[in-house]
């Protein structure tokens, strides 16, 4: 078996993927293709695989990789020392692992000086190995240190000190030895945290880990990223504890002999029980902790971008004129009225809220209704920042008093004031003040949350569960991933898109992206897909990988509204000619039934093309605009307000999942604060086990709740999700 095909097995079980699949994935990465055309284009090579399979083969493989660069590095460096046996190369060879290879590195890792070196440099290795055989003339160590006598080995008791050196340190290198004791205590140890000082917790934060105790193996991620913030902000310590003996006895058992004398018995005794307090345990400490936050890491990673994909892929609320507010006291709240596309209309402050006047704030009514009334608004975005729960109260006051019917929303402003002070806001809109460009964004967000949200660095958003504390590199390329991942599921306008939008289809940059803006500002609206070839850099291979992600409403051919990519149209021409149906009438009800008579299977063998392809296509064709973010429930409008005050214990309300943790899920019930679905509280169909929230709710979802606890001084709602939902998936 070639190196190739041995990481290609590698990969293969390590992701429970078949080798061939696993092969045509590294292959089509290694032609130039993206992950998304990959798993949308290219299903009959990959066996159907999605985006989250090839991008694990990817990084499998990339790990694979490394491994064995590493291996080759490791065995020439221990060759260059002269110390290469064949059965340290075949143990390195068959690492599976960087642990593994770190372990049987170790011994001969430079090092800085320590007392071992420095005895080993003072002659006493051999010393050190006659200590740790048995002698049949049971010669005493007394009398045989003699031999090893020096200037800087002038007496036994140094002999002996050198000595326990040099087996200490061996015993710390033994890579048997620590991957025991490393997996000992990952079964069987504790993660301990202690109160260290207590006023710099003043608000009580970390009071759970004052005295906390949990088995390594079934502490939970968000615990170990709580106590490592706890211990980061000097309020905690942290250790990891087990009972030691069984270690010891492990490393006695295995370098100890019923024909050592007393002496080296208690010797080597000395040296292990050293060793391990002194180097083994300290580090394996570290390892684990490194190992197990890292995890915690990669669970805080992966839900952060479970939650930005369902925040993206909230359902676009499409031909609506939407008011947004950006809610403030003493600078008043801004006001921007948008049109069906998005377009700003008008803008405009009130002052709704003390210390206004009470003239000013029975103005900002007046003003409020003459804005809803003059352009016809259909819904309010207000943002949840600060005075957010006033303008509730305001906005509630003021529709009550019209005569058409508007709707109201608290809309997650979570980086709206980041975007507004951007260059991207900037130059979008460079008469605004900053206030006005977030009142802009978020009844943008509201009226299509993808294409809005896109202009915002997703660290931004508060959907995240210790976000600052996890790998900061890890984190957005996680996040970029699932970015590129739902841009491209949705697909983009190419006459409305932004660059900000365009540079996330697949194959594009954001110069390509910049360069496509450019020349539809010059030439107008594009009305082909083959028009898109005359955008500077966007060659043929980009072209290739983009265009499918790309959609062209009433141009000059529907299928270029489609998702079908036009290296199919030929297929697609042939499926409508055996229909009878008209490229023009795709989506009617008489088109859908003529297309779903066609024989597929029979064209799938004439004209030799993979099903999933052909289903792909012919789904395209029934329902030409589908968009997968009509699957997600719709956003929870308002015409009401209620208050903390208002709640009472058993009530039962509707609310919208605004954030999933690993404790559980919060949600807007209409009050300022949203409520806690505790993970024990959440709905199990079936009475199954829930691992995860995420497993049964997701950003956006609605769901309907009981109260179960309201705790006034602390503002906290305890809410029971009741059985009338089931999680979206998309």
């Amino acid at each position: 078996m070639s190196l190739s095909d041995n990481i290609i097995h590698l990969v293969s079980q390590t992701v429970h993927i078949k080798s061939s699949q696993v092969r045509s994935v590294l292959k089509l990465l290694d032609e130039g293709n993206t992950v998304p055309f990959i798993a949308r284009y290219r299903k009959e090579q990959t066996g159907s695989l999605d985006e989250v399979q090839i991008d694990t083969i990817q990084k499998h493989y990339h790990y694979q990789l490394n491994l064995e660069q590493e291996k080759e590095k490791i065995i020439r460096t221990i060759d260059d020392q002269k110390k290469l046996t064949p059965e340290l190369r075949i143990q390195i060879e068959s690492a599976s692992t960087l642990q593994k290879l770190e372990d049987l590195y170790r011994p001969f890792k430079p090092k800085k000086q320590t007392k071992a070196m420095q005895a080993i440099e003072n002659g006493l290795e051999p010393l050190a190995d006659w200590v740790l055989k048995v002698h049949p003339q049971a010669e005493k160590f007394a009398n045989y240190w003699q031999k090893f006598r020096s200037p800087e080995v002038p007496d036994e008791a140094s002999a002996r000190a050198g000595v326990h050196e040099i087996i200490a340190q061996q015993v710390a290198d033994r890579a048997d030895f620590r991957e025991f004791i490393r997996k000992y205590t990952r079964y069987n140890g504790y993660w301990e945290t202690k109160l260290k000082e207590a006023k710099k917790d003043e608000k009580e934060t970390y009071k759970l880990y004052y005295d906390f105790k949990s088995p390594f193996r079934e502490i939970a991620d968000h615990q170990v990223l709580a106590s490592n913030r706890g211990e980061k902000m000097e309020v905690l310590t942290i250790q990891l504890t087990v009972d030691h003996d069984p270690a010891l006895h492990y490393l006695k058992k295995h370098l100890l002999n019923d024909q050592f004398n007393d002496d080296q018995v208690t010797m080597i005794e000395n040296a292990i029980e050293d060793s391990y307090k002194r180097f083994i345990f300290p580090s394996i400490q570290r390892e684990l902790r490194k190992e197990r936050t890292e995890q915690a890491d990669q669970q805080a990673i992966k839900l952060f971008g479970d939650n930005l994909r369902q925040l993206l892929l909230q359902p676009p609320l499409k031909g609506k004129i939407v008011l947004g507010l950006d809610p403030a006291y003493r600078t008043g709240c801004k006001l921007a009225v948008i049109d069906q596309t998005g377009r700003v209309l008008t803008k405009s402050v009130i002052y709704p809220h003390p210390p206004a006047s009470k003239e000013k704030r029975e103005g900002a009514k007046r003003d409020l209704k003459q804005l809803i009334e003059a352009y016809q608004v259909e819904l309010i975005a207000i943002g949840n920042g600060t005075a957010s729960r006033e303008s509730v109260t305001f906005v509630s006051e003021v529709i009550r008093q019209l005569d058409q019917r508007v709707q109201f929303i608290v809309v997650n402003e979570a980086g709206a004031s980041v975007y507004s002070a951007s260059e991207v806001a900037r130059q979008e809109f460079p008469d605004f003040q900053v206030e006005e460009r977030s009142a802009v964004s978020i009844a943008r967000r509201l009226q299509d949350p993808l294409a809005e949200l896109i202009k915002i660095d997703p660290k931004s958003m508060g959907i995240g569960q210790y976000q600052h504390d996890v790998n900061q590199n890890q984190l957005g390329q996680a996040l970029d991933f699932v970015v590129k991942m739902t841009v491209n599921q949705v697909g983009v306008d190419v006459n409305t898109a932004s660059p900000q939008l365009l540079e996330h289809i697949s194959g594009m940059t954001t110069a390509t992206a910049k360069n496509l803006v450019a020349l539809r500002d010059e030439q107008g609206s594009f009305t082909s897909r083959d028009q898109l070839k005359k955008v500077k850099r966007l060659g043929p291979k980009t072209f290739e990988q983009a265009i499918g992600f790309m959609r062209i409403l009433d141009g000059e051919n529907p299928l270029d509204q489609t998702s079908i990519h036009p290296e199919s149209y030929s297929i697609a021409e042939e499926i409508l000619s055996r229909a009878g149906v008209d490229r023009s009438d795709l989506g009617s009800d008489d088109s859908i039934c003529a297309i779903k008579a066609v024989d597929l299977q029979g064209l799938a063998e004439e004209v030799n093309i993979g099903k999933e392809t052909l289903s792909d296509i012919v789904q395209a064709l029934l329902y030409p605009l589908r968009d997968i973010r009509d699957l997600q429930d719709a956003p929870l409008l308002r015409e009401d307000v209620l208050t903390l005050d208002d709640l009472r214990e058993g009530m039962i309300l509707e609310g919208s999942v605004r954030n999933v943790v690993d404790f559980g899920a919060f949600v807007d019930i209409g009050v300022k604060e949203d409520g806690l679905i505790h993970i024990s509280h959440l709905y199990q169909r079936d009475g199954r086990f829930i691992n995860h929230p995420s497993e049964v709710v997701g950003i956006g979802d609605i769901v309907k709740v009981e109260v179960v606890s309201i705790d006034q001084a602390r503002g906290r709602i305890g809410l029971k999700q009741l059985a009338n939902h089931s999680k979206k998936s998309v």
